[in-house]
């Protein structure tokens, strides 16, 4: 019996739609691969990170104690960082800048951020128990932010004029931020509030001084000598370093090991919540383009250490303030990329 030839045509288009398949598979699997959005801001910001981890390893090194790192947080707050941001402002082209609704942006966002956290505390009494001097540090974990963190990242991700800005917006925000974490650790902490030795320390804040001291030489007809400008830019470059060190060897690992609710409200609204809302402001007021990023990166940043100076020397729960800013701390090498990213996309980047 003679076997059944099965027809070549059909065999054939079978062979040509194979040939088809094979050849896109190949042609999509020879394209160069094209890298996340997400992976030049991680690069730009894994150094940043792996300082502050070096300064935590650091602190457990004999040789240097803990008047080291006190004598260098001295020296960082007198003398770099004001130094860093005079030079950043005085250097900075602001004219693609709409400086007015950046301030509207983010007064607009600490003052609903407050408000919010302040309306939390019947509910965070009665569900978390947390107490009193405990959230006055979710309260400060809140609405507290690391602009030296975000001055880091800045430098290193976009032009100069984005770093002038985190300059200018840590200036804008060291008064509010510290009257309100004052006035909150003192109602809920018990001690007596005193507004008036507040405002005189904020008059004589450095940072406070410098970025008012780079605004008015900017303003006058003249320039400053250029070795002079030189020998500031000189002390300058030397605080990121070791204002990133000084943070890892504040951080407090062990802490972190104990998680409550207060942990985790004060890290979902500080990385989440709050950039959420200075990015729904930013377009509500019309904002476009890098200053979108400029300020999502000012949003997105975790909280300071100096609130745990604070809540220490006022009474607050400076033990919880550790773990929430190690938490955040660790966590916004994942959020920071995330914000960054999804405010590329907004602004059209």
């Amino acid at each position: 019996m003679r076997s059944q030839r099965i027809p070549f045509v059909k065999v054939n288009g079978y062979s040509q739609a194979l040939a088809r398949r094979l050849r896109m598979l190949h042609e999509w699997a020879s394209r160069p691969l094209e890298a996340s959005p997400m992976i030049p801001v991680f690069n730009a910001i894994l150094p940043i990170f792996l300082l502050i981890l070096s300064g935590q390893g650091l602190r457990h090194v004999p040789l240097f104690t803990a008047d080291f790192w006190r004598g260098m947080d001295t020296l960082g707050y007198y003398v770099l960082y004001p130094a860093l941001l005079f030079v950043t402002i005085m250097r900075a082209d602001f004219s693609a800048l709409t400086l007015d609704s950046v301030a509207i942006a983010l007064g607009g966002a600490n003052l609903v951020s407050v408000v919010g956290v302040l309306l939390a505390w019947p509910l965070l009494r009665a569900t978390s128990k947390i107490s009193r001097p405990g959230f006055s540090s979710v309260f400060q974990a809140t609405v507290r932010w690391n602009g030296f963190m975000a001055f880091a990242v800045a430098e290193r991700l976009f032009p100069p004029e984005g770093a002038a800005m985190v300059a200018l917006v840590m200036a804008f925000l060291i008064i509010p931020v510290n009257i309100e974490a004052v006035a909150v650790v003192s109602w809920f902490a018990g001690k007596d509030p005193n507004f008036g030795a507040v405002l005189r320390k904020i008059a004589i804040n450095p940072m406070v001084l410098a970025t008012g001291s780079a605004l008015v030489v900017r303003a006058l007809p003249f320039t400053l000598p250029e070795p002079l400008m030189q020998m500031l830019d000189l002390v300058a470059r030397a605080a990121l370093g070791m204002g990133l060190l000084s943070i890892g060897a504040g951080l407090k690992p062990r802490n972190v090991l104990r998680p409550n609710a207060a942990l985790v409200l004060a890290t979902a609204a500080k990385l989440i919540l709050y950039p959420a809302l200075v990015l729904a402001l930013a377009l509500a007021l019309g904002l476009q383009g890098d200053q979108i990023s400029y300020l999502a990166l000012c949003a997105a940043v975790p909280t300071a250490m100096n609130g745990y100076v604070l809540a220490r020397q006022m009474g607050g729960d400076a033990e919880l303030y550790a773990a929430i800013v190690t938490v955040q701390t660790a966590a916004a090498f994942l959020t920071i990329p995330a914000v960054l990213a999804i405010a590329n996309q907004l602004s059209g980047g």
